[in-house]
């Protein structure tokens, strides 16, 4: 099981170029978004012209009735979407739990933190990733226990689909469920890219309190991934070790930071990708 760690190893490295390139950009995509900004003082001197005509024709106390209505209608719509929208990464891994743009939220539900974890765990491009896993693992014939051909395929993808599923409703909504802590991603979104890259790698250790949102040590990242190891000595091959089980668990650790690099950077290659199909 000690040759599982090559695969995050491989992708630490693909992460830091896709990472690189999107930092690297991100001043051109800020340019072409604060270019439109001189025109916006018109519409604002315009506001108050519809404003100022409104008095004429409606009483004055139909506009006190409307605006704490609207001022309410505001805040309860802008709950759900930020929670359950999934902007894919690369449009196509599935990428829950991300919040873009907002820093604080209202806590999610335990209905939400198990519906979003099982809807991106059973993806079917989750699936095909970690098909996808499976087969470089057969590939380097990692492991030798497994054995080839279909059978040592099929064992291979049943423990890292498993791992992944245990562990992800470890870290997502059980231990965040009995701990009461955020698991969504805050992106970070401002400053230069080491800052935030640094911010992203720190959020395995940090996270939000769902009672104070303030932040706390993420207990949730390592209770549940801690859980997926031990658990993982009924289905994976002998020898069981405190090795093989800290090599589950700094595994699943490793590939949680790399997808909140991904989620750190991914909206800001999105916006680049946009503005080069519109430049085009």
């Amino acid at each position: 099981m000690m040759n599982r760690k090559f695969w995050p190893l491989g992708a630490v490295l693909a992460i830091l170029l896709v990472c690189t390139l999107g930092g690297s950009f991100q001043l051109l995509a800020q340019q072409a978004e604060q270019a439109p900004s001189p025109a916006r003082p018109q519409t604002q001197t315009a506001a108050p012209q519809t404003q100022s005509a409104t008095p004429q024709t409606q009483p004055a106390t139909s506009q006190t009735q409307t605006k704490p209505a609207n001022d309410t209608g505001q805040k309860q719509p802008a709950k759900a979407p930020k929670t359950l929208e999934n902007d894919r990464i690369f449009f196509a891994l599935p990428n829950y739990l991300t919040v873009e743009k907002a820093s604080k939220l209202p806590p999610l539900t335990t209905k939400q933190k198990f519906k979003a974890v099982a809807e991106g765990c059973f993806d079917p491009v989750e699936v095909v990733f970690i098909g996808i896993q499976s087969g470089i693992g057969q590939a380097d014939n990692t492991n030798p226990t497994y054995g080839q051909g279909f059978v040592g395929y099929s064992k291979r993808f049943g423990t890292a689909y498993t791992d992944a599923i245990i562990g992800n409703f470890g870290t997502g909504a059980i231990f965040p469920t009995l701990l009461r802590q955020d698991p969504r991603y805050f992106q970070r979104g401002k400053g230069n890219f080491f800052f935030r890259f640094g911010y992203a790698a720190m959020r395995v250790l940090i996270t939000r309190s769902d009672t104070s949102g303030k932040t706390q040590f993420n207990f949730s990242e390592f209770l549940g991934n801690g859980m997926a190891a031990g658990i993982a000595n009924a289905y994976h091959p002998e020898p069981h070790t405190l090795a093989s089980n800290v090599n589950v668990m700094t595994t699943q650790v490793g590939m949680d930071a790399l997808g909140y690099e991904l989620k750190e950077f991914w909206p800001d290659i999105h916006r680049l990708l946009n503005h080069a199909k519109h430049k085009t």
